[in-house]
């Protein structure tokens, strides 16, 4: 697999915000052609990076998949670069900066086990992160208050 660049990046956090997007959206937004666009997305689905469109639903009515949270340290100065390619990574659905040992948590969303793995190396090799930590959601025992509940259409 090739190396995200900069429009990869910015296109797959394009289409985390919204799939259904137009490739004549997309294109606008990038600032590229619309062969462009489609260009990229046959390639990115070619080399697996894109492997699926779906839909994000309320944590309420999820109904399976594997969640993880990944807490990464970074070298240096290169916050910037690696908070631009996990950004741009498929199975990061939410980017966190924290303190203390971990400048970083990722959350992470993906249908398998094996499909966790390929992301988690994916991550792994990009330059500047030091180490990580990750940890795969078993359960929620508590959720916050409200979470889960129906809501009522005023």
């Amino acid at each position: 697999m090739s190396n995200l660049d900069h429009i990869d990046q910015r296109l797959i956090a394009l289409l985390r915000h919204n799939a259904r997007d137009s490739v004549a959206t997309l294109a606008a937004r990038l600032g590229v052609s619309r062969g462009t666009v489609t260009n990229r997305l046959r390639r990115l689905e070619d080399e697996g990076v894109i492997v699926g469109y779906t839909l994000r639903l309320k944590p309420a009515a999820d109904t399976g998949g594997v969640q993880a949270w990944m807490s990464i340290a970074i070298e240096g100065n290169d916050a910037r670069r690696v908070t631009a390619s996990l950004l741009g990574e498929p199975a990061v659905q939410a980017l966190h900066a924290t303190n203390g040992q971990w400048d970083l948590l990722a959350e992470l969303q993906v249908a398998t086990l094996p499909e966790l793995a390929r992301a988690l190396e994916r991550i792994r090799l990009i330059k500047g992160i030091s180490h990580t930590e990750t940890s795969i959601h078993l359960e929620t025992l508590r959720a916050p208050h409200g979470a889960g509940a129906a809501q009522k259409d005023s």
